[in-house]
């Protein structure tokens, strides 16, 4: 049975957070924050990182997700390993607790359909966490090309992660795409997180203007009035300021209360993931036994 919205303490929304590690702690820090809202608590098998999250937010902090689904929660934000997406939803979903789980959505297409079934049949809302939709130079950029004939867009993500500097993994560690769209626009996305250098750019060129945007400096610029002779004007264009993790929680949030559609659906976090798992099937593997073993998205 769906839970009704705001029937907790007070009218708020109770949401709980489902593995507090770098990105989840900053789950259950806005959701603390956020108006409307009561952190009801955090579940993860670790220790340490659970205590130190609970006692700085004040909530209880539980060791298995049972024991936070008892406590009564309306809803839920999944920010765990990718490998456990689809358990931590379905008991959720079988709860009648909404979910909100971060990308991607689950390991395999399979399991995120079936997450989007169960949810569907549920009646409950399902959204997928892609915090940069929500950055405000992305919203930016997109009001700057609303009207334009898109030709191409790149899109550059490079960072380190020190954590994996000595570990063998199954996924690539440099990636290189370039896609047509079916409306014809080329897209390109150069990534990698061994580069000690930390980078999010996007670049979008249509028939009338070029938009380059730095999503961590969260500067966009407008390249238009092209002449014959080569010149060009340039100018700096309007960026808000909100966080773009508070913004996508508070999307989530709206969208329970409403019962209206999520900023981004299950069907769309599936999308992304069967793209990024062809990505890896159409790669020269030269391991046999990479190559027979089905692709999954680990984490």
């Amino acid at each position: 049975m769906v839970h009704s919205v705001k029937d907790g303490a007070e009218g708020l929304l109770r949401v709980g957070v489902a593995g507090v590690g770098v990105m989840g702690s900053n789950h259950a820090r806005v959701l603390a924050d956020l108006a409307g809202v009561k952190l009801a608590g955090i579940v993860d098998p670790d220790r340490k990182q659970r205590d130190f999250v609970s006692n700085a937010l004040g909530c209880p902090g539980f060791t298995e997700i049972e024991g936070l689904l008892a406590a009564g929660v309306d809803a839920l934000t999944i920010a765990a390993p990718t490998h456990l997406h689809i358990e931590l939803a379905m008991a959720a979903i079988e709860r009648g607790v909404h979910v909100m789980v971060e990308k991607p959505i689950a390991s395999s297409v399979e399991e995120g359909n079936a997450i989007i079934t169960a949810a569907r049949r549920a009646g409950i809302t399902l959204m997928v966490g892609h915090v940069e939709r929500f950055n405000p130079a992305v919203a930016a950029i997109k009001d700057a090309i609303r009207e334009g004939d898109i030709l191409s867009i790149a899109i550059t993500r490079v960072e380190v992660q020190p954590q994996l500097a000595s570990a063998m993994a199954e996924r690539e560690d440099i990636a290189l795409l370039q896609f047509r769209t079916e409306s014809g626009v080329l897209a390109h996305i150069n990534t990698n997180w061994i580069t000690p250098f930390k980078a999010r750019n996007v670049t979008v060129a249509t028939r009338n203007k070029y938009v380059m945007g730095d999503l961590l400096t969260r500067q966009v610029t407008e390249c238009f009035g092209f002449q014959p002779d080569g010149s060009y004007s340039m100018r700096h264009l309007s960026v808000g300021h909100s966080e773009p993790l508070r913004s996508e929680l508070q999307a989530f949030v709206s969208a329970v209360v409403s019962g209206k559609r999520p900023a981004v659906s299950g069907e769309e976090g599936v999308a992304g993931l069967e793209i990024a798992i062809r990505c890896l099937q159409n790669t020269s593997v030269t391991s046999a036994a990479r190559r027979e073993r089905p692709r999954r998205l680990t984490g």
